[in-house]
Order: C-alpha cells, then sequence, then structure tokens
C-alpha cells in the first residue's frame, strides 16, 4: 500500500487549518460531470494493480465517466500528501483522495475540507454490510467521513521457509513472544544467515515498533497508548524499546532509505528470513511466483496472535469537489461488491464488507477475514487508524533518531513527550 506518513507530509496537512472553512460545499458538478479525477499514491506495483483492478470495475459500471489517474509517485506517500494539502488548502481539490481511515483523516475534518458521507452510508446500506469494528473506526462525532476499500493486517511476519527450516526451525510454528523470536534469530544467524530480519525505510521502522509494543503491552496496554490509559514511561514500555533494540540488533543496517518492496524482496530471494510487512506483501510475494504455505509462510508476530492489527484504505469526497456526483459513482463502485472482490484479490488486502464469499480468496486472506472476525482488532500507528499525523511524526522522529544512536533513554523520553503533545495535556 505504500505505506507512509513522512514527517514532511505532517507540516502539509498541517497547514490546512490556515485555509479555513472557504471551500464551496461539494454537492454541485462542474465543468464536464462526466470525469472523476482520483487522487493516491498507487503509481507503481502491486499497488497500481490493484487500483487498475478496482479502476477496471468501474469502468465497467459506469461506463459514460470518464476515470482520471491522479497518482502522485514517490516518497512513499510523502509527495502525495504534500500536493494533496497544497491543493486542499488552494480550494483545489480532487473529486475523491486515498487517505488511511482512522486518526489520519483528523486534520482533514477540523479543516472543514471533506463532506460527511453518513447520508451516502444510508442511502447504499452500508451499515447493513461494513463490520461494527471498522464502523467505530470510521466515525468521527457521529458522522463519517471515508469510504473503505478494504482491510489491511500490520502484525504480520512474511518468513523464508527454506532458511529456517536448514536452521532446524519450524516455519509453521511461531515463537509464543519476542523473547522466543530473539532466540530463533540467534540460531538462524548461528546458522550462516547474516541478516535474520530485513527492515526498511522509516514508516517500516514504526510499524516493527508498534507490533513490539502490541506484544509486549498486550491489545489493552497497546490501546492505551493513544488514550493515555497506558503512559509511555510504563516499565513494559521501557522492556519494549529493549526488545525492539535487539531486534535492529538482527536487521540490515541499509534499511532508512529503501521502500517497503526491498525489505520484502529480502525474505524473497532468501536473504532475510523475516520480514513484518502488512498483507500488501501478499502481492509482492505474488508476483515473483512464490507459493504460500510452500516457499513462505506467515504468522502474526509473536506475542500478537488473537490480534488484529488494522489499517485500512479509504476514498473521501473533498468539500468542494468539481464532480462531486461523480465522486459518489466512484465511491459506491469502491464499496460494492464487485469493486472490493477486483481490488483485494489485486492487493492481498480483505474486503471491508461482511457478506464477501471466503472461497473467492486465496489461504491467507482466508486466514485473515477469519481473523478480522474473531480476534481484538487495534489500531495501527505507523499507517494511520490510532493517531493523528502531528502525533505519529513526533513518534516517527524519536524512532529515527533511536536507529542512529541507540539511546533508548532519549526515544522514551521522545515517547513521553510526543503522548503529552498529542493528548494535548
Amino acid at each position: 500500500m505504500r505505506k507512509a506518513l513522512a514527517a514532511v507530509a505532517g507540516l502539509a496537512v498541517a497547514g490546512l487549518a490556515l485555509a479555513g472553512c472557504s471551500g464551496s460545499s461539494g454537492g454541485k458538478d462542474g465543468g464536464d460531470p462526466n470525469q472523476v479525477e482520483v487522487f493516491t499514491w498507487w503509481a507503481s506495483g502491486s499497488e497500481k494493480l490493484g487500483l487498475d483492478a478496482l479502476t477496471k470495475v468501474f469502468n465497467e459500471q459506469y461506463p459514460d465517466v470518464k476515470f482520471v489517474n491522479a497518482a502522485v509517485a514517490g516518497g512513499a506517500g510523502s509527495n502525495a500528501k504534500n500536493a494533496l494539502a497544497s491543493r486542499l488548502k488552494a480550494n483545489n481539490p480532487p473529486d475523491s483522495f486515498q487517505a488511511h481511515a482512522g486518526a489520519e483523516l483528523t486534520d482533514y475534518i477540523e479543516a472543514d475540507k471533506l463532506e460527511d458521507l453518513s447520508s451516502f452510508y444510508e442511502e447504499n446500506k452500508l451499515n447493513d454490510v461494513f463490520p461494527k469494528t471498522l464502523l467505530d473506526r470510521l466515525t468521527v462525532d457521529g458522522k463519517v467521513y471515508s469510504v473503505p476499500s478494504n482491510i489491511h493486517r500490520a502484525n504480520v511476519v512474511w518468513i523464508n521457509t527454506e532458511l529456517l527450516n536448514k536452521a532446524g526451525i519450524d516455519p509453521k510454528k511461531a515463537p509464543a513472544d519476542i523473547d522466543g523470536w530473539l532466540a530463533d534469530m540467534k540460531k538462524l544467524k548461528d546458522a550462516g544467515v547474516a541478516t535474520p530480519l530485513s527492515v526498511a525505510t522509516d514508516w517500516t521502522q514504526v510499524q516493527l515498533f508498534e507490533n513490539v509494543l502490541l506484544s509486549d503491552l498486550g491489545a489493552d496496554g497497546y490501546q492505551g497508548l493513544w488514550d493515555g490509559s497506558t503512559k509511555f514511561d510504563d516499565p513494559q514500555v521501557t522492556k519494549a524499546i529493549a526488545d525492539y533494540g535487539k531486534l535492529l540488533s538482527y536487521a540490515n543496517t541499509d534499511g532508512t532509505g529503501q521502500d517497503w518492496p526491498v525489505a520484502t524482496d529480502m525474505v524473497i530471494d532468501g536473504t532475510a528470513a523475516y520480514n513484518v510487512m502488512g498483507d500488501w506483501a501478499l502481492a509482492e510475494f505474488d508476483s515473483k511466483g512464490k507459493t504460500y504455505d510452500k516457499e513462505y509462510t506467515t504468522w502474526p508476530t509473536p506475542g500478537t496472535d488473537g490480534t488484529f492489527d488494522f489499517l485500512a484504505d479509504s476514498f473521501t469526497l473533498p468539500k468542494g469537489a468539481p464532480h462531486a456526483d461523480a465522486a459518489k459513482d466512484w465511491l459506491r463502485t469502491i464499496s460494492s461488491a464487485d469493486g472490493q472482490k477486483a481490488f483485494n484479490l489485486a492487493k492481498g488486502s480483505i474486503p471491508a464488507r461482511t457478506d464477501a464469499n471466503a472461497d473467492d480468496y486465496p489461504a491467507y486472506q482466508q486466514g485473515a477475514m477469519a481473523s478480522f472476525a474473531k480476534d481484538t482488532v487495534v489500531s495501527s500507528l505507523a499507517h494511520g487508524a490510532a493517531v493523528k499525523v502531528s502525533w505519529l511524526n513526533d513518534i516517527t522522529s524519536a524512532i529515527g533518531q533511536y536507529v542512529s544512536t541507540k539511546d533508548a533513554g532519549a526515544l522514551q523520553d521522545g515517547l513521553v513527550q510526543a503522548q503529552t503533545k498529542g493528548l494535548g495535556k
């Protein structure tokens, strides 16, 4: 998916507030009504394949509406976020834009840049087909501002089965906790695997850290970090920081600056044994011709079994959208059974709709669908579901410094400060 919220993007998004509420209402089409400009960061690779699959369904459902692809490449999503913020501030919005469901939308909502889609949900009976756990995460003060195209899971370990077998480790059996996982990494290192764990750029390092927090604190403790009921100076956070440092000692040192496919490809080509990545990685394995449960497998990050670390790609209707009616057609395709099936089969994620047929999906996605239905769902930090952009940027900065300095005390201090600022205390 891309998956990043780079710090520079937050600066641009924060500037939205300066634009005030001067955008016009997005109810009337301007110019040619038979087109829809959709803004994403899905410009290449498996992400573009997913967008292409979705637009194919859109073209079939609405053949008289021209789809205008306004994808912005580069910067792991930060380029797109900066360009989007500039357009919204200038009251020149696209007809719809991609964002992560959850707290990432806070700045747009507070700047009065998004239309309330509650009536759209009612008209299209989406409240009946989206699960309550998802609807709760989409609702802000009783209103819904985006339509999800999928559900992704962020607490997934991708495993090269050959490397584990050679080291005498059963790839189908996940360690019970981080300590057990570290013990297996030592076995891999002793067996000659130079890089047991692969990492990439800053957001992947944040995602790894959130997985360690979830493992060491449990679902309740982890969720408490975002409402203040768990403090970042808690001893369990201290332990998580220590565990994070130990994991990084088994990781490649050149990850910063590399985007996520590089780290995932290290598992695919056998230069790394493990990679913690969301299930957008499934499309990467598929594109390289790898077979699930043969050349690679997956399990929840050790210590997080029974928990689903959630994020979702979603699309909005900006205020002042020049082709608002066509944008609603796009949102109908996104939320339709056919649209969700086509998109998620290409993307590796699972459909947001509860009426999807699991038999239409391969083994990994069937397992993820079952997990989302029964497990405890928590919101991803790294992918905008748990906290607003400014708070995530502060955490990303603190982790970036830690990766360079390995100063655990400074990291914990930075996390405490970020929480205090994020909660407005």
